[in-house]
């Protein structure tokens, strides 16, 4: 079974940094594009970045220029270094494992969630 795991996050003042990380099982059978969103209550589930398993990654201009995503060699694990941070980044950050290249292409895995909080 393909399991997401998210670590990272916390609160932090406005200003401040974080890093969140997550890391697919590893499946010899598949790659997987990483990415990862964010979430309020009440509020439709945003796009935060992609990186994708051939290459090449995007990231929502919302955050553009404060964030940036980084991959372990083995494309098992992705960061996401949050810098500058700033209330409105207040969220659940949600990690999804997209199966590429094998049988399960297409299939989305989940993360846990893990919670930021900005303090103004």
């Amino acid at each position: 079974q393909v399991q997401v795991t998210q670590s990272g996050g916390g609160s932090v003042q406005a200003g401040g940094s974080l890093r969140l990380s997550c890391t697919v099982s590893r499946d010899m059978r598949c790659g997987y594009d990483l990415n990862w969103y964010r979430e309020v209550p009440g509020r439709e589930r945003e796009f935060v970045s992609e990186t994708r398993y051939n290459g090449g990654t995007d990231i929502a201009y919302s955050v553009r220029g404060r964030f940036t995503i980084s991959q372990t060699n083995d494309k098992r694990t992705v960061y996401l270094q949050m810098n500058n941070l700033r209330p409105e980044d207040t969220a659940i950050y949600e990690c999804k494992a997209v199966a590429v290249q094998c049988e399960l292409a297409g299939n989305s895995f989940w993360g846990q969630g893990t919670q930021v909080t900005v303090s103004s």
